[in-house]
């Protein structure tokens, strides 16, 4: 096994607290890599597996499970990526995208200084890194002479319902290459932590199993259609993934431009709670609650954030900021909501009404979205409300 070890920042980011294992990307480069799926030797049941998601039905075998068959539709389209940065190395997975460009996850290539890609018969390729997105947590890399066999996995076109099987295929500590395992969707919609401080809306939750090395890889339905890029894992049966909606808006543009401009409001948003509902004078929970507005941001001068802090119930609680209640026309119940909505229909630039509760009245307001910073403003979102947007 090799000494150099990936740094404690590329290893631990992503969701705190909330997984034991935190990013699943962060496997150490290792020599016995074995020859199950990746890299498997041509004479291996992995090395020689044909057909992809497209034709799955056509060459699988009735008597096979499921699983086995949407492995062998999809493993030839899924890659080791072994990275080299300044402070060591380490391995994470990617899959083949449209055009041939292989998508992973952004904190399996950062500070990359050279990437070496692993196809699932035992080449090796040379890549380089196409554009890079850490408040998604996207990256996309390109390689030279691709093999014709590995061809783009398509994605779903809409989310997967809560229950749905799915498989999460990909390199497990870096040395399991080619690996499976099978869970449900075990929840939509979620917000996880990205390495800049932002959170990462529209995620999927998966009981899957996932560990380190399995960062980038796909997790796929049993259409053999991509779901989500596997993101973080390790924790009591959860696992998360970037939507294929998210990935869908942001890796087109990687792809042209090396970059995602993200739309930003320059709030801090709390969940509206019996209390905090109670502080505002609404009859139930509903909506978004605006706790701080960020100076000279998008939305100074448009919204209004908390005017004090009172006490119900024995909690201190905001009170006096707008609630958010609807954007572009939609409801708004939740902060998920309202986080998706801008990652996936809105873009800067853009005017935007939001429909707000101030005082008890209901109003709407117009707000131009600005660029999301590179980090979260120190001044904004600390403490109660974390939420920034």
């Amino acid at each position: 096994m090799s000494g150099k070890r990936l740094t404690r920042r590329r290893c631990l980011g992503g969701l705190g607290a909330v997984l034991a294992g935190g990013l699943a990307g962060c496997s150490e480069a290792v020599g016995d890599t074995g020859t199950s799926g990746i890299g498997g030797s041509p004479g291996s049941e992995n090395g020689t597996a044909t057909g992809n998601a497209t034709n799955a039905t056509d060459t699988a075998d009735e008597t096979e499970s499921p699983y086995t068959q949407v492995y062998r539709a999809t493993i030839q389209s899924v890659v080791l990526l072994d990275v080299t940065t300044p402070e060591g190395a380490g391995q994470g997975s990617g899959f083949v995208y449209r055009d041939g460009y292989i998508v992973t996850n952004e904190h399996v290539v950062a500070d990359a200084t050279g990437i070496e890609v692993r196809f699932s018969r035992g080449e090796w390729r040379s890549a380089s890194v196409v554009g890079t997105d850490v408040s998604s947590d996207l990256a996309v890399v390109a390689v030279d002479d691709r093999p014709d066999y590995a061809t783009a996995l398509p994605l779903v076109d809409t989310q997967p319902p809560i229950g749905t099987e799915v498989v999460a295929i990909g390199n497990p500590f870096g040395r399991f290459d080619g690996s499976a395992s099978a869970g449900i969707v075990s929840g939509v919609n979620r917000s996880i932590l990205a390495q800049n401080g932002f959170t990462i809306p529209d995620a999927i939750q998966t009981d899957a199993a996932v560990n380190p090395g399995n960062s980038g890889g796909p997790l796929v339905n049993l259409d053999g259609r991509v779901v989500g890029v596997i993101n973080s894992g390790g924790g009591e049966n959860i696992a998360f993934a970037i939507s294929a909606a998210l990935v869908e808006r942001v890796v087109p543009a990687l792809i042209e431009d090396g970059e995602y401009d993200h739309a930003y409001l320059g709030v801090s948003l709390a969940t509206v709670t019996p209390t905090i509902a109670a502080a505002n004078g609404l009859d139930r929970p509903r909506g978004v609650y605006v706790d701080e507005v960020l100076p000279d941001g998008p939305a100074d001068g448009v919204l209004q954030g908390s005017e004090r802090r009172q006490r119900v119930d024995g909690e201190v609680v905001p009170a006096g900021g707008d609630i958010v209640v609807g954007i572009g026309g939609e409801n708004i119940d939740t902060r998920q909501q309202l986080s998706s909505y801008l990652a996936l229909q809105a873009s800067p630039g853009e005017t935007v009404d939001l429909t707000v509760l101030r005082g008890g009245e209901r109003r709407t307001v117009k707000v131009t979205l600005g660029q999301r910073p590179e980090r979260p403003d120190a001044g904004i979102g600390a403490g109660e409300t974390p939420t920034i947007r």
